[in-house]
């Protein structure tokens, strides 16, 4: 499922911690992928459908060098990728074996991939970082996957840090981390999500000016009849 650019521009301008609540607000309490860290300050928000990964504990009579011409490989995932989309890979947790390399990454690049998320690690670190491959990952580490895990499929439902995710989720990634938006809630979430970061622009104002939080935030019933005059004298006339 490729994003249309507008949704892509409007939710790259709501932040992680607003869909968070947004998306709790419905009831969805668990969608923020826990372990999965900006790999450098100042990355900037990536919006896209999931690309999804899944590796397993290792085993020893699969988790070999040979292993990485199979055409079950982390290899031919990458192949497999579209352009715009945000892989999203199960490595269980693990951090003493890193899931992809430089190599990966700047392939992932070139095939215009928006971003590599993560509950484990990279390894390769200064070469991943010089690829321009924005990544959310738990850090680094030197060993390759094999030392630890077997890479098992793609492009099948996952748990990625203790969130489930489904291909063609929508994720959303800033300096706070990830989220994963269902597909099937979209359009509700974005409209939702819009109406409250203009709330919280408003908010913000109301606070530089001196007003205290109680009744403020959240709104009694005379703060919200203040930002609904507010907002009809915001609002243009259709011509």
């Amino acid at each position: 499922m490729a994003l249309d650019e507008k949704t892509i521009e409007v939710l790259s301008g709501i932040t992680t911690a607003t869909l968070t609540t947004v998306l709790h607000k419905k009831g969805l309490r668990n969608v923020w992928l826990r372990g999965t860290k900006p790999l450098q300050t100042g990355q900037q928000c990536i919006v896209g459908p999931a690309f999804t990964l899944r590796f397993i504990p290792a085993r020893e009579d699969l988790a070999t060098p040979e292993s990485w011409s199979s055409p079950i490989s982390t290899r031919a995932a990458i192949e497999a990728m579209p352009p715009g989309c945000i892989a999203v890979v199960d490595a269980m947790g693990i951090t003493e074996a890193g899931i992809f390399g430089d190599i990966l990454c700047q392939r992932m690049k070139v095939r215009d991939v928006a971003g590599l998320i993560t509950d484990g690690v990279v390894r390769d670190l200064a070469g991943v970082l010089q690829t321009g491959l924005p990544v959310w990952c738990n850090g680094a580490a030197a060993p390759a996957s094999i030392a630890a895990l077997t890479f098992i499929n793609w492009q099948e439902p996952i748990a990625c840090g203790g969130v489930a995710i489904f291909p063609d989720d929508v994720i959303v990634a800033d300096d706070d981390g990830a989220v994963v938006i269902p597909k099937a809630l979209l359009s509700d979430v974005i409209e939702a999500a819009v109406e409250q970061e203009q709330f919280e622009a408003w908010i913000i104002g109301e606070v530089q000016t001196g007003a205290a939080l109680p009744g403020l935030y959240p709104p009694n019933a005379e703060t919200k009849a203040r930002y609904d005059a507010f907002r009809k004298g915001h609002t243009k006339s259709p011509k």
